[in-house]
């Protein structure tokens, strides 16, 4: 695509695709990506809207061509593996590998994750790959266009960041002349011309650095609507005029500059009220999410808002996709607002109700996967929670969110759309605490996003598998494996900017230094993790936890806790902690009481050690119903340790609690 359309096998040798119509096809089948082309549509694109008699023929004639040229070796008779007929059209079923375009997209992605030295060498190969202007033989084709704009716009991005990444090294002088011809071939992109300013500059060519600013301005404002040059322009020319000519580091300020101009675009040119606000809003904070605990404080608190004005706007389709836009991988299963999560939650139920089971399935599955997500733990409980002390029994809003997680998973993976499914697998972890020792299934989804996310460029929810994996396997006590996760995860934060994912790491190995050497050597760590918690931004997963940690030796002994844990704030986890407290009080009266009164514990990371907390109080006690349930809840996690599945504390194997409450019911 990068070039005339062109095939060849795999020794290089060029395969004979006949006449321009026969790429004509090819190419209109490259662009649509693995997705299928009707016959209709090649019809109107290759001849317009007064196709000749016989065109659907012709079509077909084509593609059979394209068939003996593309796999010359397929035996007679036997179907193409390559272009294949499917239902009303045709889909060429290229790997990612086989289309120079599609192998720049994932070249290109790698080097903007690479250090500098690593990115230039990868923008090299990246724009290695293009041989002339993209689809160049069809260069009027109306089916082409958006194609040709999209990759040429890539590639022009590409040649500034590898210039970029020149600077970055130091080789300010091989930037000079590449940044000469694209300025010269593209004399209104200001990236260009701020680049050029400072290589020259850096080069000791101070005068060359201003002359060609005065350039890019007289090219600037004679370009497309005439609107100037940018604040970029003027910072790089102050940092040349006072001497201190930019930095490695922020190589002519690029980035600031593309900012500034495309925000002051956005405000020229979409009106104030217009529905194109709401989408790009919905964009910027499921981007803001992600990058720090102010941006996921600010990206929570704002959410909310802006689903209340796409439903205010009465559109269902527009609220729809407004809902489901925010697709942030989430990994703690307590919930930060539990209250306004259950809010969105009930938004994407009542969004899915009015699509109708006829609507996109998409949309649908989107809806789907917030429901799943935002009713992690018992967020979207519509009545009291059950007691520990009763019988299991069906919980309407827990069946519900399950449901919606099997569903959304079912439709991402019918579309085929890989960023779908990461989305619903998300949603299915967020569901799959059904009962306690479930850390094996677990391991077995964060696996499969992982490889998901790994294969299609999905940086953020490769992040969200590793740390499940990562947990699951702590929880399972494979810590070899946890450590790997562990390891490529704090690579992943750095390389993308994902500062959030270290919160959980840095918490792991705390749980992994208590495991392997003891409570004495870990406390430390767990002492400077919950100095700085509060600072993560993620108020379900820090409130509360200081009552965890110090539970950390009591629950590993076979004790019951001193008088200093009653004075720690158990945020979230109060109603489980406050019987043990009652009990190590002597208020075995009020224990009982609190163990009759006590939910069941939420289905999340930390049920299994919950539960190991209510046995405790409960033996202590003895409150048989309590125990009893307790006991029978945990039988499921016998070969997991308990909380270590969260990633946070362990509370030493599951058996042991196991075996301590069958002996408190009068057994062996």
């Amino acid at each position: 695509m990068l070039g005339p359309v062109a095939a060849w096998d795999p020794d290089g040798t060029p395969l004979p695709l006949g006449a321009p119509r026969h790429r004509e096809v090819l190419g209109r089948l490259l662009i649509a990506r693995n997705r299928v082309v009707p016959v209709g549509r090649l019809v109107a694109d290759l001849w317009g809207d007064e196709p000749p008699a016989g065109a659907v023929g012709a079509v077909r004639t084509f593609v059979s061509a394209l068939r003996r040229a593309l796999e010359p070796g397929r035996p007679p008779r036997q179907p193409s593996r390559l272009l294949v007929t499917d239902g009303p059209g045709y889909v060429l079923r290229a790997g990612r590998e086989a289309v120079d375009a599609w192998r720049f997209e994932d070249i290109a992605a790698r080097a903007a994750g690479a250090s500098p030295h690593a990115a230039v060498a990868l923008w090299d190969e990246a724009l290695a790959r293009w041989r002339g202007p993209v689809l160049a033989d069809f260069p009027t084709a109306a089916w082409a266009g958006a194609e040709q704009a999209r990759l040429e716009a890539l590639r022009l991005d590409a040649v500034e960041r590898r210039a970029d990444s020149l600077l970055a090294t130091g080789a300010s002088r091989d930037a000079v002349a590449d940044l000469r011809a694209h300025v010269s071939a593209h004399p209104g992109r200001e990236d260009g011309w701020v680049l050029l300013a400072t290589a020259l500059d850096r080069s000791g060519r101070r005068g060359e650095a201003l002359e060609s600013l005065r350039r890019a301005r007289a090219a600037l404002a004679e370009g497309p609507g005439g609107h100037g040059p940018g604040p970029a322009l003027a910072r790089v020319e102050a940092r040349i005029l006072s001497g201190t000519g930019g930095s490695a580091a922020e190589p002519g300020g690029m980035a600031g500059g593309v900012w500034d101009r495309a925000a002051a675009a956005w405000e020229r040119s979409v009106p104030a009220r217009s529905r194109a606000r709401l989408h790009a809003t919905a964009g910027l904070l499921r981007d803001l999410a992600v990058t720090g605990a102010e941006g996921l404080g600010e990206a929570r608190e704002h959410r909310r808002d802006l689903v209340a004005a796409a439903e205010a706007t009465g559109d269902t389709e527009l609220a729809a996709r407004i809902i489901g836009s925010y697709d942030v991988p989430a990994v703690w299963t307590r919930a930060d607002d539990p209250a306004g999560a259950g809010e969105l939650s009930r938004a994407a139920a009542r969004a899915a109700a009015r699509l109708g089971p006829g609507g996109p399935p998409a949309l649908r599955a989107r809806l789907l996967s917030v429901v799943a997500v935002e009713s992690r733990g018992d967020a979207a409980a519509d009545a009291p929670l059950p007691r520990a002390a009763d019988s299991p029994a069906a919980e309407p809003w827990r069946l519900r969110a399950e449901r919606a997680a099997d569903e959304a998973v079912r439709l991402a993976r019918r579309l085929a759309d890989p960023a779908l499914l990461a989305f619903a697998l998300n949603g299915a972890f967020m569901q799959s605490f059904a009962t306690c020792g479930s850390a094996a299934r677990r391991e077995v989804l964060g696996a499969e996003l992982t490889r998901l996310a790994v294969g299609h460029q999905l940086p953020g929810h490769e992040v969200l598998g590793r740390l499940i994996r990562l947990q699951a396997c702590a929880g399972l006590g494979d810590l070899a494996a946890a450590d790997a996760e562990a390891e490529e995860v704090d690579r992943l934060a750095t390389r993308d900017e994902r500062p959030l994912a270290g919160v959980f790491t840095s918490w792991y190995r705390a749980l992994r230094t208590c495991e392997t050497d003891g409570w004495a050597a870990a406390r430390p760590r767990y002492d400077a993790l919950l100095a700085t918690a509060a600072g993560s931004g993620m108020p379900g997963l820090s409130r509360g936890a200081a009552a965890l940690v110090a539970l950390v030796p009591v629950m590993r002994g076979d004790g019951l806790p001193g008088p200093g844990l009653a004075r720690l704030d158990a945020g979230p986890y109060r109603p489980w902690l406050d019987p043990l407290l009652l009990a190590a009080s002597g208020d075995a009266e009020g224990a009982r009481q609190a163990l009759a009164a006590a939910p069941r514990p939420p289905h999340d990371l930390l049920q299994e050690a919950l539960w190991c907390v209510l046995a405790r109080a409960a033996a202590a006690v003895g409150h048989e119903p309590v125990l009893r349930r307790a006991r029978d809840e945990l039988a499921a996690a016998v070969g997991e340790s308990a909380g270590a599945g969260g990633g946070l504390v362990s509370f030493g194997p599951v058996a042991r609690h196991v075996r301590a409450a069958g002996r408190a019911l009068g057994g062996p």
